[in-house]
């Protein structure tokens, strides 16, 4: 509980009222199948832990410019690998469980997950070659 008054204070997260959701939980279209908005703990459990495939975490919010330019970035060359690698957006505002789990201090935080095990992670935003070189090093190839 120390850990969550801790995170939303940084953040400065709301925690209720009309702040606190904002209404966000539809799915992809048929076009991204290989990323996902995450739903919540048992979703993240099912798609990206217990995923056969790498997956790249975007830990993200709604008010973060950063996040903004990065998500569309990341998302363009998860597409590009064809099925190699999923994208799970979380959106922190509405799943401050899994930010504290996974020790998100600041947005955005990308995390590349392989066997339900955090292999990799960067803060901040990327420029393409690099982001195509997170997805290599995850990918193996």
């Amino acid at each position: 509980m120390a850990q969550r008054l801790a995170l939303q204070r940084l953040l400065a997260l709301p925690t209720r009222g009309p702040l606190a959701s904002h209404g966000r939980a539809f799915g992809t279209s048929a076009g991204r199948r290989s990323t996902f908005n995450v739903q919540g703990g048992s979703d993240f459990q099912d798609r990206v832990v217990n995923s056969p495939k790498p997956v790249v975490v975007d830990f993200h919010a709604q008010w973060c410019g950063p996040c903004k330019i990065l998500g569309p970035r990341l998302e363009k060359l998860v597409a590009k690998q064809e099925g190699k690698v999923l994208m799970a957006k979380v959106d922190i505002d509405d799943h401050t469980d899994l930010a504290i789990e996974y020790e998100v201090s600041a947005v955005p935080t990308v995390l590349a997950m392989k066997n339900g095990d955090v292999v990799d992670k960067f803060v901040g935003i990327k420029d393409e070659d690099q982001l195509e070189a997170f997805l290599k090093k995850l990918i193996g190839a």
